[in-house]
C-alpha cells in the first residue's frame, strides 16, 4: 500500500452479534477532503474509532504506511481530531491547552489562543474553568483550537460544527479552507450543502457499508437535478 494514502481493505467490526462495519474498501488520497455521511448508525463514527486506533479490527487499514493500532502514538502524532461528543474532562481549560502543547512539539500557546480568538473565543479568559462546566459551544471551540493548532497531516472532525454559533461556524470554515493543501481531512457531518466549498469528495455509509462514493460536483448536481441525494455506488 501506498505511504501517501489511507487505505482500508475488507474492514469488519462487530460488537457482540451487531456487525458495525462490514468489509469496508476504500482509500483516500493525501491531500483530499471527504464529506463523511449517514444517517446515525451508519457506522461513521466507529470508522473513526477505527481509523484512530481506538478500537480492534478485523482487515486492514494503513494511513500513511502505519498501522493505526500497532503504530497509534505516530499516527495521533501526526493527527487532529475533534469528536462529536465533547469528554467529561475534570481539568481547567488551562491544565487541558497545557496538557495538548506539551504532548506535540509542533504546538505553541500562541496558536491555540489564535486559533480560539477566531473562533470567538478568549480561552485565557477561561482558564480556570473546569473543561467539563463549559458550554457545549465552547467546548467544541477548545477542541477545534487544540485540534488545528497542531497544523496536522490528517485531520478528523465528527460533526465539528454541531454546537457553533453562526460566527465560530464561519470562522471554523475559513480556516478549513485556509488548511494546508496536504492535510488530509475526513469531516462526518449532515450539512453537506454547508461544507460543499470545503470538500472534493462524499462518501456514505448505510448499515456499515460504503453506498456512495463520489466526487462532490457529482454529488450536488444530482441532488439539484432529482431534488434528493440518491446514491451512485462508485466502489
Amino acid at each position: 500500500m501506498s505511504s501517501e494514502k489511507v487505505a482500508i481493505k475488507g474492514l469488519c467490526k462487530s460488537f457482540g452479534r451487531q456487525k458495525v462495519l462490514d468489509g469496508l474498501d476504500i482509500s483516500f488520497e493525501i491531500g483530499e477532503r471527504v464529506a463523511l455521511v449517514g444517517q446515525n448508525g451508519a457506522g461513521k463514527t466507529t470508522l473513526i474509532r477505527c481509523l484512530l486506533g481506538q478500537l480492534g479490527y478485523e482487515g486492514q487499514i494503513n494511513i500513511f504506511g502505519m498501522d493505526p493500532r500497532k503504530d497509534r502514538l505516530k499516527v495521533l502524532e501526526r493527527t487532529g481530531f475533534v469528536p462529536q461528543h465533547p469528554p467529561p474532562l475534570q481539568m481547567s481549560v488551562a491544565e487541558l491547552v497545557a496538557l495538548s502543547t506539551g504532548l506535540n512539539g509542533k504546538d505553541s500557546l500562541g496558536a491555540v489562543i489564535e486559533t480560539a480568538n477566531k473562533l470567538g473565543l478568549d480561552i485565557e479568559q477561561h482558564g480556570r474553568q473546569v473543561f467539563s462546566k463549559l458550554s457545549g459551544g465552547m467546548k467544541q471551540k477548545v477542541l477545534i483550537a487544540l485540534a488545528l493548532a497542531r497544523r496536522p497531516s490528517i485531520l478528523i472532525m465528527d460533526e465539528p460544527a454541531a454546537n457553533l454559533d453562526p460566527e465560530g461556524r464561519e470562522a471554523l470554515y475559513q480556516h478549513l479552507n485556509d488548511s494546508a493543501s496536504e492535510t488530509f481531512m475526513l469531516l462526518s457531518s449532515h450539512r453537506v450543502d454547508e461544507i460543499r466549498h470545503l470538500i472534493s469528495r462524499v462518501t456514505e455509509m448505510d448499515c456499515g457499508k460504503i453506498v456512495l462514493d463520489s466526487p462532490v460536483s457529482e454529488v450536488l448536481h444530482h441532488k439539484e437535478k432529482t431534488g434528493k441525494g440518491g446514491r451512485k455506488n462508485r466502489k
